[in-house]
């Protein structure tokens, strides 16, 4: 209980009172059935769901500025939700917070060794950026939330989370459309691998390592960002040596933050979609891969100039044609009938002004 305290006290939480059994009543109807409603190939049941979320210890507290307005703390199991908050506002957090509850692994003594996609068990904590993107994915999907397109720190992006940790959730939904969502809230809500083996099977290990460290990265920088502006905050006036001090600190985590971004979502193309060009063997598998590459077009985040995506995509379209013709070498086609993709592919390089001896 002192570990629990202490841990309470280093964030800046202080708790006010247990939160009365009246609104946590409400709180565990309202979870459990957008949880069960949203994710019902899970098996998930709203009268046992809401038995188990009933019984999750919750209290009002005083929370600081910049921190989320709820939190989980996983050494006592509980929920904390920051003062003033309305029922309504408790209830849309705690989905978030009630998914960390339920993804939670402990030995016999107690001690937490897993919380959905991120590992306890080594002397570094593994993962855990990457399983608050997922763990804010489901529960955005259970809110039914619509995509929106937002801009942080230069990134124009679409995101289904624009308030909570949108960067991060925008680069776990372009993985979820790699493995398919099933497969991440199953390793997400069960704490196990086979979204992590799923994604090293598509992508490569190397990247899959990559992609999670740079997970951390940005989440990192976004709470440095946070306290470093807090503290311009506390006072009216600041030395101007520290103020220039913290500002620059800002700037430098929001440039880290776009770079990370635009470095982790080309790799994560370009893994995926290379490797997978290597596997092309017939017409039906021409036309799904062009299906899939066409579409991730409405997944990413562009920033001023990017361009990376449209040249990725046109070089792979002028690959792509030379494959299909390739599989249909044997195949007599009248010259004044080209294939459908050689058409596209063609109108696509005249318009850019490019030649496909350019893109060799």
């Amino acid at each position: 209980m002192k570990n629990v305290e202490n841990d309470l006290k280093r964030d800046g939480i202080t708790v006010v009172k247990p939160l009365d059994t009246l609104t946590i009543t409400l709180i565990a109807k309202f979870v459990a059935e957008k949880l069960t409603t949203s994710l019902m190939f899970f098996g998930l049941k709203q009268d046992e769901l809401f038995i188990t979320i009933s019984r999750v210890p919750m209290y009002i507290a005083k929370i600081p500025e910049g921190m989320a307005e709820a939190n989980y703390l996983y050494k006592n199991s509980s929920i904390y939700f920051k003062e003033g908050l309305s029922l309504e506002q408790m209830q849309v957090y705690a989905v978030h917070e009630f998914i960390h509850c339920y993804q939670e692994q402990k030995d016999k003594n107690n001690i937490l060794y897993r919380l959905g996609l991120c590992d306890f068990t080594n002397f570094k904590v593994y993962g855990m950026a990457l399983n608050e993107a997922a763990v804010q994915l489901i529960a955005s999907k259970a809110l039914k939330s619509d995509i929106d397109t937002v801009k942080y720190y230069g990134i124009e992006m679409p995101t289904i989370s624009p308030v909570c940790y949108p960067i991060i959730c925008n680069l776990i939904s372009q993985m979820a459309y790699i493995t398919g969502e099933q497969v991440l809230f199953d390793s997400t809500l069960n704490s196990n691998d086979n979204f992590k083996n799923s994604f090293i099977n598509l992508c490569g290990e190397k990247t899959f390592y990559t992609v999670q460290n740079n997970f951390d990265i940005i989440m990192k920088a976004e709470e440095k960002i946070i306290k470093n502006t807090a503290k311009l905050q506390e006072t009216e006036i600041l030395p101007e040596n520290v103020t220039v001090k913290y500002s620059r600190q800002i700037t430098k985590c929001k440039q880290t933050i776009q770079n990370t971004y635009i470095k982790t979502q080309n790799l994560i193309l370009t893994s995926y979609f290379n490797n997978r060009f290597e596997n092309i063997y017939s017409n039906t598998d021409v036309e799904d891969f062009r299906i899939k590459l066409y579409n991730y077009k409405d997944l990413i985040g562009i920033t001023d100039n990017y361009s990376y995506f449209n040249d990725y995509y046109i070089t792979m379209m002028t690959k792509l044609m030379a494959k299909s013709d390739a599989i249909n070498s044997n195949v007599y086609i009248e010259p004044y009938k080209p294939s459908i993709l050689r058409t596209v592919v063609n109108k696509l390089l005249k318009l850019l002004g490019k030649t496909q001896e350019e893109l060799n």
